[in-house]
């Protein structure tokens, strides 16, 4: 009786040991997701990973132009009066991150995880708005760049 005993009991500890080799294997194959961005316009938010790049790796301009042009993105209505709210994920932060408007800075490099600008400058033609709605995109990296989360924004007046 012990012989059977001690086979049943090996046999149970291959199979737990196989099915936590089985785990940490399928952890291992799942990507890591990318830091995320969010925007906030009173009580709406989207966020949102990485349009591109997010993974510490710099973007090569070819991409960011792609990035840029990209359709499949979160949007929020903004009503001009409206205080608009960008946060980032502290990876993002410590790179440094930049505002862009229409592809081009609309704010410094910042290190923060928060900002705020008024929603009437995303519809200012002062600023290079065109229309009821503005493309915006937070640009991690102060000289490389290494991400790119984009956004649109849509005039809720």
């Amino acid at each position: 009786m012990t012989t059977l005993q001690s086979v049943v009991r090996r046999r149970r500890a291959l199979a737990a040991a196989g099915a936590v080799s089985a785990g940490l294997l399928a952890l291992s194959a799942c990507d890591k997701p990318t830091p995320m961005a969010t925007i906030t316009v009173g009580t709406s938010t989207v966020s949102a990973e990485a349009t591109c790049g997010g993974e510490g790796e710099t973007l090569k301009t070819a991409d960011l132009s792609k990035c840029l042009k990209a359709k499949d993105i979160e949007s929020i209505k903004v009503d001009p009066d409206a205080t608009v709210r960008f946060g980032v994920d502290p990876e993002i932060a410590d790179e440094g991150w930049t505002i862009l408007m229409n592809g081009q800075p609309l704010t410094d490099s910042s290190k923060k995880t928060y900002r705020t600008i008024p929603g009437s400058v995303f519809f200012n033609a002062q600023y290079g708005a065109s229309g009821d709605s503005t493309l915006v995109s937070i640009k991690a990296g102060e000289k490389d760049v290494t991400g790119l989360w984009s956004f649109k924004l849509k005039k809720d007046s």
